[in-house]
This record gives C-alpha cells, sequence and structure tokens, in this order.
C-alpha cells in the first residue's frame, strides 16, 4: 500500500482529528500553566477544524459548509486567544506567575 493512497480514506483524516482532539484533552487537564492550556485548546479546535474538512471532503454535498465550519472555528481560536493571552498577562502582573495552583486562591 503506498503512502498517498491514505490521503484518499476519510478514516485518515478522522483518525489524525481525533489524535489533535486527544492529545488537546490530555494537555488540557495536566497542564498546569495557562499558557499551556491555551495550546491545548488551540489543538482541540485543530481537531474539531480537521474532522469538519473531511468530512466536506468525502460526505457533504455541498462543498462549502464545512469549509464554513471550519472559518468560524478559526475566528472563534483566533478570538480566544487574544482574550486568553489579556488575562494571562493581568493574572502574571498581579501574581507574578502564570501557574494555576498558585492563581487558584483567588479572591472575589
Amino acid at each position: 500500500m503506498n503512502i498517498l493512497d491514505l490521503s484518499n480514506h476519510l478514516q485518515t483524516y478522522l483518525v489524525i482529528g481525533a489524535f489533535l482532539f486527544g492529545i488537546g484533552f490530555y494537555g488540557l487537564l495536566q497542564r498546569q500553566t495557562l499558557i499551556g492550556m491555551l495550546i491545548s485548546a488551540e489543538l482541540i479546535l485543530a481537531g474539531a477544524s480537521v474532522n469538519f474538512m473531511a468530512f466536506n471532503r468525502f460526505v457533504a454535498p455541498d462543498p462549502t459548509v464545512g469549509q464554513i465550519f471550519t472559518l468560524f472555528i478559526m475566528a472563534i481560536a483566533a478570538a480566544e486567544a487574544a482574550i486568553a493571552l489579556s488575562i494571562v498577562i493581568a493574572v502574571y502582573r498581579n501574581y507574578k506567575t502564570i501557574d494555576t495552583v498558585d492563581v487558584a486562591d483567588l479572591e472575589g
């Protein structure tokens, strides 16, 4: 079996998307820093995007549906990254750390 034949199967893309989603979910649970959690959340969104594009290529009757969903996911990821980084900067200014264990005792 040729390596180029794998790119013509839906299962290949679904495995890649599930792998990205799984790595992101594991990283979200295991990371203790806010930056690590942000990167893991981006991996989760990338896995979802890969799945949408795979279904767009192989299953969807209208080829623009998966692309539109992926564009929405990219917009949400950009907004999430901007807001999360501003929160990380604010937390670092107040606590001089981005470790979630140190920030867990927030008062409010």
